[in-house]
């Protein structure tokens, strides 16, 4: 064996305890799943206050976006997540008492997880209680908030604070209203805001909080509109496309484009290239190297606040990025010129219909598979971080750093990695669809996130098939670009 296996060895046996460790430490991790419905069920809470709704050109539309029974939906939504939640706190409490006979023992991470989830359950129940009041179940309220009373923190302030004011007699405590406008927010705060000034006989602040809910709900009936209406209707297009797609196959057969054969490419180096690209280039030098030299290089991005974040995460993709596309150039300089369809950018091309339709089709088929993984990890199983902090994110520039690093510099670097190298240099040893989907689980698995593996590996499959079809990397470039694209704009438009 060479020198140069024997270290691509030693570094794919540290890169795969590195992924085993990362994958292990997601399962432990909550999804952001969870908190996407909750934030989209608190826009349908506060798009239902709007008085326009009684009006007879505005019903069909409150009826087609809230539903008939928004509080049931709601209810159920959240207690939903909570359950989730719960689970994922046992499952946690059970890996944490494994700590003890593990071999690297890292009782922190779960301990961390458990605290997490449960102050989510802690959250939800505060306004499961709330939801109670307004459907006249008050026994349920209160003993949901003195269950939360026998904690401490702000939570417990709170939930104190609201047994007061559906006590009987009810019962206002000092600093109720700091307390409520602090911890408690949107239709939740104005519920519990209505009921302090009512029972404080304070009705002009009562008139402006009705105009402030007003004004606010109006605006959440857009976000909600435009939330819920685009998925729709890419969905609608998307299937629309699917079955085109499966008429075709079944009148054409070998012509259509599910079934029309596809030629491999004319790969000139061996599997050892393929190796060193993929251990090299991208998981040692973009998940190991880059992160340790960060580390030591004593820059704190995190004290900066949020565009610090934003930056950091900027500067750490583009360098990924540029390290993994030198160690590929200089795997393959030698090899030049390459042989036909390698690394093809074709402008003038139809890269936009390919690009465009792709998306199109991938709408429903991850909409599809994102419901049974749900099932699947029940909650659990992590996300990528970056959608946690989009989500909460309320700054303009930062918001902007992670839209160009998510919906540019991924797109770029992943293609170039993933379908423009690995997917061709597969099909040397493999048929086109065999390196399809190997490439695709590649991908997948080198988010580091169990709970995105499955749905990611689909995705991945729908990128690779428009570049066996298109041989045009600005195509699925295009797919990638737009699926993120729409990802982040419906975080910011959810928690905004």
């Amino acid at each position: 064996m060479t020198l140069k296996r024997v270290v691509l060895s030693i570094l794919t046996g540290l890169v795969a305890l590195v992924v085993a460790s990362s994958l292990y430490e997601s399962f432990s991790q909550p999804q952001v799943t969870g908190q996407l419905q909750l934030y989209q069920s608190d826009l349908l809470l506060q798009a239902s206050a709007w008085d326009g709704l009684d009006e007879d050109e505005f019903k069909q539309l409150g009826n087609a976006l809230l539903g008939a029974k928004p509080l049931e939906v709601v209810t159920k939504q959240y207690e939903s997540v909570r359950k989730e939640a719960a689970e994922g706190v046992v499952r946690s409490q059970k890996q944490l008492a494994l700590q003890a006979n593990a071999i690297t023992p890292q009782p922190e991470k779960f301990k961390a997880a458990i605290t997490q989830q449960q102050t989510l359950i802690d959250a939800i129940d505060l306004k499961l209680g709330i939801l109670a009041t307004e459907q006249r179940n008050i026994n349920d309220a209160r003993q949901r908030w003195q269950s939360l009373t026998e904690g401490a923190g702000p939570t417990a302030d709170v939930a104190s604070i609201l047994l007061g004011l559906w006590a009987t007699p009810p019962a206002i405590s000092p600093g109720a209203e700091t307390a409520i406008t602090s911890q408690l927010s949107g239709w939740f705060q104005y519920r519990s805001l209505e009921k302090l000034y009512t029972l404080d006989n304070r009705s002009m602040d009562l008139a402006q909080l009705a105009a402030q809910e007003q004004a606010a709900a109006q605006s959440k009936l857009l976000k909600l509109s435009a939330v819920g209406a685009m998925p729709v209707l890419g969905c609608m297009a998307g299937v629309g496309l699917l079955v085109f797609l499966v008429v075709q196959w079944f009148t054409n057969r070998d012509q259509s484009l599910l079934a029309k054969a596809v030629a491999p490419w004319d790969v000139p180096w061996d599997g050892e290239i393929i190796w060193q690209v993929l251990i090299v280039g991208f998981f040692f030098v973009g998940q190991l190297l880059i992160p340790l030299v960060l580390q030591l290089s004593g820059l704190n991005f995190a004290s900066t606040g949020s565009r610090g974040r934003a930056l950091y995460s900027m500067i750490f993709y583009l360098l990924m990025s540029a390290s993994g596309i030198t160690v590929l150039i200089a795997s393959i300089w030698t090899y030049r010129p390459l042989p036909q369809d390698w690394f093809q950018f074709k402008v003038f091309d139809r890269w936009p219909l390919w690009g465009v339709g792709g998306y199109v089709v991938a709408l429903p088929l991850m909409i599809a598979i994102s419901a049974l993984n749900q099932q699947i990890w029940q909650g659990q199983g992590g996300n990528n971080p970056l959608l946690q902090t989009v989500l909460q994110e309320s700054d303009v520039v930062a918001l902007l750093l992670f839209f160009l690093t998510a919906a540019v510099a991924a797109p770029v670097f992943e293609e170039i990695l993933f379908r423009g190298f690995l997917l061709p240099s597969l099909t040397r040893y493999m048929p086109v669809w065999g390196a399809i989907l190997l490439s695709s689980f590649i991908f997948a698995s080198a988010h580091l996130s169990l709970s995105e593996v499955i749905p990611l590996t689909l995705l991945g499959a729908i990128l690779a098939w428009v570049y066996t079809r298109s041989r045009n990397l600005l195509a699925p470039m295009l797919i990638h670009s737009l699926w993120n694209s729409a990802t982040l704009v419906g975080l910011f438009l959810l928690g905004g």
